[in-house]
């Protein structure tokens, strides 16, 4: 019998037998891929490949390039009306709806009140108006009484290198621009009430957008606006988290997210970090001994039931600048699919992923823009880069690595257009982001007509997609500037001594430790010591002085303290004995570092600079160390 073509089971080939001949694939009579007939003996089977089995085209990744012939085999035309129904099924392509839907679902992780929310009747009523349709449905204003005609805007070019000194374009929406066929989003319908999942016009882009860089390996993801990632993060905790239960995240995290957990009744789960983050071992340790005895659920976080829901930043961590690799990032996702977690990813500086940070120190060409000059070594490579490579150098999301669907992803234009914009988006399985919608509906329904418009016209008129990524690009690099000037300074200015720091790899902000045990006070009161809450309020009084000895001298840092997620233990821990510097049966000794935030986002380079100038002269006032020669 002839060899099968490919490696398949019998039952999945058509099999005849023919006294003719028999089809050869792998043979010199294959051409062109077709098989070709020969002549055989009568005895001979004729194997047939079965050609939806035989046809396994490459899935190519999608790009900014395929975006135009895309649209162009779409099936319906844009909707254009006010608040028009939309998803993220309507605009993706072939391959992503091909793929296979999320291994699991996590509807159950839902919180009662997430699972109750039905759809906005008023709302819902919009998926059965049609072009011909008179609606007297919903109270929608007459946009005639709008009173904007027109809004113009300003912006940079990717022809002019985003430079305003270079050129500019002026982009304008005015009301009826629909009406007289000049765009497809119009003030008459941005400014009016629209549906919470947002506008179609915006909706099909972000749809593409997270196609060209993460391609969710799972089909039936969605796609939901937000008013930014804060009221994001609101509503998810809210859809995931009850009263009382266990919310894990780093053990220093956004502090926006700890202030909105806390009041909640939330119960934060801080895990140890090292410079590549969260840390997978510590994760499992925590999850996997929750149950025993009085090690932790019981005691430590009040008898809450192990957490099934996990908060993360994981590139450019706020406030620690820390970036998880893709080797970490696999070994938490992994955790957390052992465990039943599901993950809230949290990535407003995803794009602001560095190349490793060079010490200028010791060069003859001085510090990199110790002075606020702009020296920029790696721009010219940056920019010769293709938007492939760009892409394919960001570290892959946990969007991108998850099929069980165990992801919630947060983007946002915050930090990568601007923050005032108050428009994000969440992406994940469709029934997590269907509940979202429902959340939404009653409560920040969708972002501002006006920045919803500004950002059409901006990326999907202005820029297109090849444009907005090489506005990221370019953005990296300036931000790769920054982090290379405050990494300058820290080496040139603060006392290698007592303070320790790795430069971060993404994000924006550099994150100190300080050897608190080289302080006076540390030196006078350590030894009367006697409990772990003793000691971490010593430190929190070290930490507390060095930050206003900084403001004393002009110069703001963040305080460290500000983003612990366990904000304050239980007696089980903060009872803990210290005895000759170690605490009492653990082996460790005493952890006397305090820690402080810089941001190197907020100043120009030249302030930047003499700021930690400032903080180093403060560090050395208040620790009495030498002066700085």
């Amino acid at each position: 019998m002839a060899p099968h073509a490919e490696s398949l089971p019998v039952f999945d080939q058509h099999h005849i037998t023919s006294k003719m001949a028999s089809v050869k694939t792998n043979s010199p009579a294959t051409a062109n891929g077709v098989p070709q007939i020969e002549g055989t003996s009568d005895t001979t089977a004729v194997v047939i490949p079965d050609p939806v089995l035989q046809a396994k085209p490459t899935q190519t990744r999608f790009t900014h390039n395929d975006v135009l012939p895309h649209r162009a085999n779409a099936k319906a035309p844009m909707a254009k009306g006010v608040a028009p129904f939309s998803t993220a099924e309507m605009f993706k392509t072939s391959s992503a709806l091909s793929r296979p839907k999320a291994s699991k679902s996590y509807y159950n992780h839902l919180t009662a009140e997430a699972r109750a929310r039905q759809p906005s009747s008023l709302k819902g009523a919009m998926k059965y108006f049609k072009p011909e349709t008179i609606s007297l449905c919903g109270g929608l204003p007459s946009s005639e009484y709008f009173p904007f005609e027109e809004l113009a805007f300003e912006v940079p070019t990717p022809a002019a290198k985003f430079s305003a000194t270079e050129g500019t374009a002026v982009v304008r929406s005015r009301k009826y621009d629909i009406a007289d066929e000049k765009s497809v989003f119009d003030l008459s319908v941005a400014l009016n009430y629209g549906q919470s999942m947002g506008p179609p016009q915006l909706m099909r882009f972000l749809t593409e957008h997270t196609e060209i860089v993460h391609s969710p390996p799972y089909s039936n993801w969605d796609i939901c606006l937000t008013q930014g990632s804060t009221s994001a993060l609101d509503i998810a905790l809210r859809m995931f988290c009850a009263p009382g239960d266990a919310l894990i995240t780093e053990e220093y995290s956004f502090s926006s997210a700890v202030e909105t957990a806390i009041p909640m009744g939330l119960r934060l789960v801080g895990i140890k970090m090292d410079g590549k983050g969260l840390c997978a071992k510590q994760l499992d340790y925590v999850l996997s001994n929750w149950d025993q005895g009085d090690c932790l659920g019981t005691r430590k976080y009040g008898g809450a039931k192990r957490p099934t829901f996990m908060y993360t930043v994981p590139t450019g961590q706020n406030p620690t600048g820390a970036t998880q690799d893709l080797e970490r990032r696999k070994a938490i996702l992994e955790v957390c699919e052992k465990y039943n977690v599901f993950i809230l990813e949290d990535e407003p500086y995803y794009f602001l992923q560095m190349e490793a940070y060079v010490s200028k120190l010791n060069q003859t060409n001085g510090m990199n823009g110790i002075n606020g000059e702009h020296i920029d070594e790696n721009a010219e490579q940056d920019k010769k880069k293709e938007l492939g490579d760009f892409i394919s150098s960001l570290t892959p999301s946990y969007l991108s690595l998850s099929t069980t669907g165990n992801v919630l992803r947060m983007d946002s234009f915050s930090k990568i257009l601007a923050p005032g914009s108050r428009t994000g988006w969440v992406t994940g399985p469709a029934d997590i982001v269907e509940r979202f919608v429902r959340a939404s509906e009653v409560s920040a329904q969708n972002p501002s007509g006006f920045s919803m418009v500004a950002l059409f016209k901006l990326l999907e008129e202005q820029w297109g997609h090849e444009g907005f990524l090489q506005w990221l690009m370019n953005l990296r690099t300036e931000y790769t500037w920054r982090r290379d000037g405050i990494v300058d300074a820290c080496e040139r200015y603060l006392p290698k001594d007592i303070v320790q720091f790795e430069a971060p790899m993404a994000g924006m902000f550099h994150w100190l430790r300080v050897d608190g045990s080289r302080h006076p006070l540390w030196q006078q009161r350590a030894k009367e010591l006697y409990t772990e809450a003793a000691r971490r309020k010593l430190l929190e009084e070290i930490e507390e002085k060095v930050f206003l000895k900084g403001t004393e001298m002009d110069v703001l840092v963040a305080r460290g303290s500000w983003f612990r997620a366990e904000k304050s233990k239980k007696e089980a821990e903060e009872g803990s004995t210290v005895v000759n510097g170690e605490i009492e049966g653990s082996g460790k000794e005493i952890d006397a570092t305090v820690y402080f935030r810089m941001t190197f986002a907020a100043a120009p380079m030249g302030k930047i600079t003499e700021a930690v100038r400032r903080f180093g002269e403060a560090l050395r006032v208040e620790f009495g160390l030498a002066e700085r020669q």
